[in-house]
């Protein structure tokens, strides 16, 4: 690997973090996001009253570049993130490169791209003015993989061996999200020695289908879709409280979302406190859902957590239940 190519799974020191220009490179959202905050949480930890900047490539002209990355008159810290950069025009690359070769000393510059053959000069050139490019492109070998959850693990707090990151693979499937909430859900049951009981305990059987299918298919309304992945989940031996976390989760985070003002994913990450994947994927599944709808889905969700937990006698009825309860209460009024 390059000696300027910081992996995105990889914990980065702060002065990596704190380089000048950064690249961001690939399509897997989750990476991407991390990649970003990642860069503005070492600014923020310098200069808690750091500026700011989230901007997207197809609004952006050279001119308000340069004002946006030009010296400061009231110093300070500033982080510019350059949203989507091959949506950008061929003189906003050109800005873009420029800059890099001669960046202001106190501002740290992030630009993200698809990877794709667009725009392909902005990460040429990028590189050949030293940025630090950080890869993003989809996880697909299971090596990488194996290298997300050793990292994963490791961002959380805890350790685990070389077999336990493989059953975690099997039992929870090749979704990055997942994982993700897997490890730092394991490490804090375990104590943060994540052991090959502890994934058995919590993950049984290989869940290609988990309780985020199963709550993702609920939330856009789609009965006989989110039956379709329960059932499948249930035979594959995912856990009711699983499901139910996850069909409280998507809920959940639907109503903050729509409940918040108005702004971009990035602006109302910072309000909410979560990725902006997450709020973009609220965004999305938000658009149906009414202020009545929400709060009947909410009683049921938190029936559910009472019922998988020793309330409900038949804990697959109970979660058929919710399950169409919760598709029925998008649009209701």
């Amino acid at each position: 690997m390059p000696p300027n190519t910081a992996p995105a799974h990889d914990l980065a020191d702060s002065g990596d973090l704190l380089a000048p220009v950064r690249l961001v490179v690939g399509d897997e959202e989750l990476l991407v996001s991390r990649a970003v905050q990642d860069v503005v949480a070492a600014v923020q930890r310098r200069e808690a009253s750091a500026e700011i900047q989230h901007l997207q490539a197809n609004e952006l002209a050279p001119v308000q570049l340069d004002e946006l990355l030009g010296p400061s008159l009231f110093g300070g810290e500033r982080v510019v993130v350059v949203h989507a950069g091959q949506d950008g025009t061929k003189e906003l690359t050109a800005a873009l490169v420029s800059y890099a070769a001669d960046p202001v000393e106190g501002t740290v510059l992030v630009v993200e791209h698809s990877g794709g053959a667009k725009q392909k000069a902005l990460v040429e050139g990028l590189k050949k003015a030293g940025a630090v490019v950080v890869p993003c492109a989809k996880v697909t070998k299971q090596g990488d993989r194996t290298a997300f959850v050793r990292a994963e693990i490791a961002r959380n707090g805890g350790k685990a061996g070389k077999d336990v990151l493989g059953l975690i693979l099997e039992s929870v499937g090749n979704d990055l999200r997942e994982l993700a909430t897997a490890c730092a859900q394991l490490v804090v049951d375990s104590g943060g020695a994540v052991d090959a009981a502890a994934v058995r305990r919590y993950h049984r059987g290989r869940a290609e289908v988990t309780g985020f299918t199963v709550a993702d298919a609920a939330v856009a309304g789609n009965t006989v879709e989110a039956l379709q992945a329960l059932r499948w989940a249930e035979s594959l031996g995912v856990a009711p409280v699983l499901i139910a976390d996850a069909l409280a989760d998507g809920i959940r985070t639907i109503a903050r979302v729509n409940g918040a003002r108005r702004g971009s994913a990035y602006q109302l990450a910072s309000q909410l406190g979560m990725p902006p994947w997450k709020v973009e994927r609220a965004q999305r599944q938000g658009r149906g859902w009414t202020d009545d709808g929400l709060a009947t889905a909410m009683r049921v969700a938190a029936a559910l957590n009472a019922d998988v937990k020793g309330v409900a006698q038949d804990e697959q009825y109970a979660l058929e239940r919710a399950v169409l309860a919760i598709a029925a209460a998008k649009g209701s009024r």
